[in-house]
Formats: C-alpha cells, structure tokens, sequence
C-alpha cells in the first residue's frame, strides 16, 4: 500500500485560507485527472467539503508524491504554494487509512459525530468512479470508510454528540432557545439546491417552518427540490396542519424581493463571489421592517466582524474615546482617528519617558513629567530592552490601562436571521455588524464548535476506528500477496498439463478413464503441496511487515515478474472500470 493524502482542513487553516482554497465542480474533476496523469500518483480521490479539501492518491513514492500532490492543491485552488504549504497537513499508508475513517465516524469534522460526512465521502468515490481515477486500494478504502462511520454511527452515542452543521447553525442563530419553538410559524429561504441546501431545507421543514422558498441559478434545480419537501412535508396542507410546510422555487434575481419577506436565510452555493452583500441585506431588513438600518455602534454588544477576510468591504469603527480623556501626557491631536488614546495602537512608537509617563496616568497615578525627563539614557535603554523582550515572548507590548466605559446598548432582536454554509462565503461578513441582522457562517461556527462539549461515546468511536484500520491494512496487506499465489497457482497447472502431455506421448493407448483419473491425481497432489503454504504466506503477509513474503515467495518459485504485475494490472483495471455503484 501507498496510500498518501495531503490537505487542509479548519483545522490546520484559517476560515480565510479555506474560502480561497475551495474547488468549484470543474476544478474538482481537473485535479482529478492530472493526478492520475502525475507520474507517481496511479489513483485519486478529492474529498472537498465546507470545510477540508483533501487529496487521496496512490503513490509509488512519498517524497515525489507529497510534492506533487501539493503542487496540483495550489495550481488548482488558485493559492500560491508557498502560502498554502504552512497549512497543509500529510498522512501516508496506516496514518491515511486512520484519518480517512475518522472523518467518516465525524471525529474530525467541526461538529464532532455529525453524519454529513458519510454522504460527502460517497459522493467523492461516485466522482472517482466516474472519472475512472479510483483503481482497487481507493474503491476499497472509500467503501470500507463508509461502512466504518456507519458502524460507529449504530454501535455508539456519536450521534448525540454530533448533529449536521445545519442543525448547529440553527442553534447558534435561536442563541440558546430551542430550535424548533424558535423556527415554528417562520417563513425561510434556501439559497442554492446542492446536497448542503437540501439537507438545510429537509432540516427548516422538520424544526417546523412555515414556508421554504428555494432559489437556485438553475431554475430546474430548485423546482425539483421544492416539489421534494412538499411531497414529504406538505402533504397535510389541506388539513391546516400547522406543522406542514408550503414549499415553492423562485428564480435568484427574486432574491432581494424574497428577502424582505423572510424570516431566516440560508446560502450554500457554488459562487466564487458574495452572493448577498451588506448593502442588499440592509435593504432587505429596510424593506421589511419600514426603518432604515445602520451598521451597530462602537460598544454595542454584537458578533465580531472578520476583518482579515480578504473579500469582504470593511466599514470603518467609529471614533471611540479619542479626545476625551482628560489630562493625557499624549498630544490627543497626532493619535490616528478611530482608536482609544487607552489602546496600543496609540501607545506605539513613544519613547521611554512618555510610555512611563502614560501607563502611570492610566493606572490612575500622576508623574512629574519633569523627574520622567530627568531619566537617564541608560535606564531608557534597559526599559526599551525588558519592553522589547516581552513583546517578543508574547507578541505584543503589554498594556496598563483602565477599562474604557462601555455602553450598554442593547442590540435590537433580529428581523433577519441568515446562515451561510458556503465556503467560499456567500454573505458579506460586514453583515455581522448590521442591527437587526443575525448571521452565522462557518467562522462563527467553527469558533462555537470549539467550546461545544464532546460526549463519552466518542471515545468508543477512536476504538472503533483504530480496530478497523489494524484490520484493513491486514486485508491490503494479504491482498498484496494475492497475484504472487495467483501466479504460483498458474504455474502448478502449467507444470500438470505439460506433464499430462508428455505421459500422453509416452502412453499413446491410454483410454480417457485412466487419463481422467491420472489427470485428476495429479492436480490433487500439487493442489495439497500449495494448500499449506499459500495459506500460511496469506495470513503472514496480513501481519505488520509481512510484504517481503510475496517476494520470497517469488524467489523460491522462480516466477515471472511479469506474469505476477499482469495479474494485478487486470484486478486493478476491473476496479477502475466498475465505474459508481
């Protein structure tokens, strides 16, 4: 086995990093198709999720594969090599198998023990099947996948612990409040009709949504997603139900109109660019509520905004307390607008006597500036030196300073509840700072999901999948030495009918009941001559180290190279060939 994966996840990665990495559908098939056409990759499977863009491949060298590998990850994800490299993480042979099953069984996702993933990791074999890139160890690897987070999904708790990302994200918008008290009598919009925007739908329907309006860029799509959830959520209509849910499709340039009428929004597209910007989701909310909408004021309780995303327009932070301090040793005028004279920012770059001067003035104390003056260069020089060595140790210059007042305004209830589960993003993270709006997206879940408690069955699981790997890879392992005994065997019979024909030469009278039963005694005899060794070679090949035994086997027959990598070249062309199933 050779089995090498190399990826990136949420956590090895920034959400930022993640958003720019992430494949698009053709992008997904292209880096398929040059990793087979790599010269050390022979399969290759892309598992590409909200949240991790992974690379399976089957490598005859590590060093050459790892680097090719994560050469085609960069080409493909538009991200320059040298920045994506840092956040990469790489698993070979045993180690793969283990990470592979344990996403499967959710131990890796954001929320740990979710199911998604199973549906995920079958659509990425059904990809690799299709394209023809998935040979004998990646069909058996991605089918034993399933059938192992399956296992732990029925033998353990798991699922209490986990839940879908959907399901989180709806918990996280209800702040606290049960989901379904709080999403009964809603009205909802799904944007997108993927698998993600589907189970989001499916998800609305069942916590007890009113309406679910679907738009997609396909209008096809939408109509067919829409027609679903009301064959299996509306069918009480009639009855007035309230627990039934009205479902219809609407084309995206009806997305600002649906928006004013919704009370929670869902996005998970393909797009590479913002799908709702703050400036449509303010009109949205304006439209709806008859009030205009304004980002929220410094101080107001409220999510934080991303401000390292690379994409999305930042609105500047009002100016804080800049000018109203009295009795500063600052000159308030020089600080730059919009930050505290209390903040780093304003502390920067002062000169020993000054930074003394202000932190004594923000612990509340006075200093004669004239006895700070008086200072001489070589105590500046040793204050500098410890300030210095801090900042080193912890990345930043300490601050001694008294708590700026905060305002206790509370934050309006929301009008608007929106969850993006696209990656890259599909809302403006400016929203965050919008009143009346709540939103929720993969960076705010996956600082939720941190904290989020992990149940005692998870556990169960880790053993689980530790079992299953020892077991797969003495299956793979034993498997090696199939098309050496394969060939051995073809060799025994060889050696039977040439000798068969020699005793027919010498014993040209012989009737064909005596040749029948000559025959069959001797494939008999060889048969039991390579029972006990094939057998025995089988079973110490599935043990940990156990691939020298095809090659001695090889050896002490003195078979045919050839005939042995023919043998596994037809096995591995029936995999590849078998296509999804």
């Amino acid at each position: 086995m050779s089995l090498l994966v190399v990826g990136l996840s949420h956590r090895s990665a920034p959400v930022s990093v993640l958003e720019r990495a992430a494949l698009s559908a053709d992008a997904q098939i292209k880096l398929l198709q040059d990793t087979v056409a790599a010269e050390p990759a022979t399969e290759a499977a892309v598992l590409a999720t909200c949240n991790r863009i992974e690379l399976y491949a089957d490598v005859d060298k590590f060093h050459a594969g790892v680097a090719e590998l994560s050469t085609l990850l960069a080409q493909h994800s538009g991200v320059g090599l040298d920045e994506l490299t840092p956040y990469l993480y790489v698993h070979y042979e045993d180690r793969a198998v283990h990470h592979l099953f344990s996403v499967a069984c959710g131990l890796d996702s954001m929320v740990v023990g979710e199911g998604q993933i199973l549906g995920q990791i079958k659509d990425s074999l059904a990809k690799a099947q299709e394209l023809h890139s998935a040979g004998r160890l990646l069909n058996d690897l991605f089918q034993q996948a399933l059938r192992v987070g399956k296992r732990a999904h029925s033998e353990t708790g798991i699922d209490r612990a986990g839940q879908s990302l959907v399901t989180f994200g709806l918990e996280q918008l209800s702040e606290g409040a049960d989901v379904s008290a709080w999403a009964r009598g809603k009205k909802a919009l799904v944007i997108g009709a993927g698998s993600m925007s589907s189970l989001a739908a499916a998800t609305l329907a069942r916590v007890g949504v009113a309406e679910i309006v679907v738009a997609n860029r396909t209008q096809d799509r939408a109509e067919r997603l829409a027609a679903l959830l009301a064959e299996q959520y509306g069918h009480g209509l009639d009855e007035g139900d309230d627990t039934d849910v009205l479902a219809r499709a609407v084309p995206m340039d009806s997305v600002p109109v649906e928006l004013t009428r919704a009370d929670i929004a869902v996005s998970c597209t393909g797009a590479t660019g913002l799908v709702l910007s703050a400036e449509e989701v303010a009109a949205a909310v304006e439209g709806r509520t008859g009030q205009p909408v304004a980002f929220a004021e410094a101080g107001t309780p409220a999510p934080r905004t991303h401000a390292d995303s690379t994409d999305v327009r930042q609105t500047p932070l009002p100016p804080t307390s800049v000018g109203t301090d009295e009795n500063c040793p600052l000159d308030v005028a020089a600080v730059q607008g919009g930050f505290s004279v209390l903040g780093e920012a304003a502390v920067a770059g002062m000169d020993a006597a000054t930074l003394e001067q202000h932190a004594a003035w923000a612990a509340g104390s006075a200093v004669d500036r004239r006895e700070a003056a008086r200072r001489s260069p070589e105590a500046d020089a040793e204050l500098i030196t410890a300030l210095a060595a801090t900042a080193a140790t912890v990345g930043r210059i300490p601050e001694r300073r008294k708590p700026e007042p905060v305002a206790d305004v509370p934050r309006p209830a929301p009008a608007l509840s929106l969850l993006d589960l696209a990656m890259p993003r599909d809302i403006d993270a400016a929203v965050h700072r919008l009143a009346g709006v709540r939103l929720v997206d993969i960076e705010s879940l996956a600082e939720a999901s941190a904290d989020a408690p992990m149940a005692a069955d998870v556990d169960q699981v880790r053993r689980i999948v530790s079992d299953e790997v020892a077991a797969f890879g003495a299956a793979l392992r034993a498997a090696h030495i199939t098309p050496t005994v394969v060939a051995l065997r073809a060799m025994a019979a060889d050696v039977v009918a040439n000798e068969i024909a020699r005793l027919e030469g010498r014993l040209p009278g012989l009737d064909d009941k005596h040749r029948g039963e000559i025959t069959q005694t001797v494939r008999r005899v060889v048969d039991k001559l390579l029972h006990a060794p094939t057998v025995r070679v089988k079973q110490l090949a599935a043990e940990p180290g156990g691939a020298g035994y095809a090659d001695a086997l090889r050896t002490l027959f003195d078979l045919d190279p050839e005939t042995v990598a023919s043998v596994s070249r037809a096995e591995d062309s029936t995999e590849k060939n078998r296509g999804p199933r």
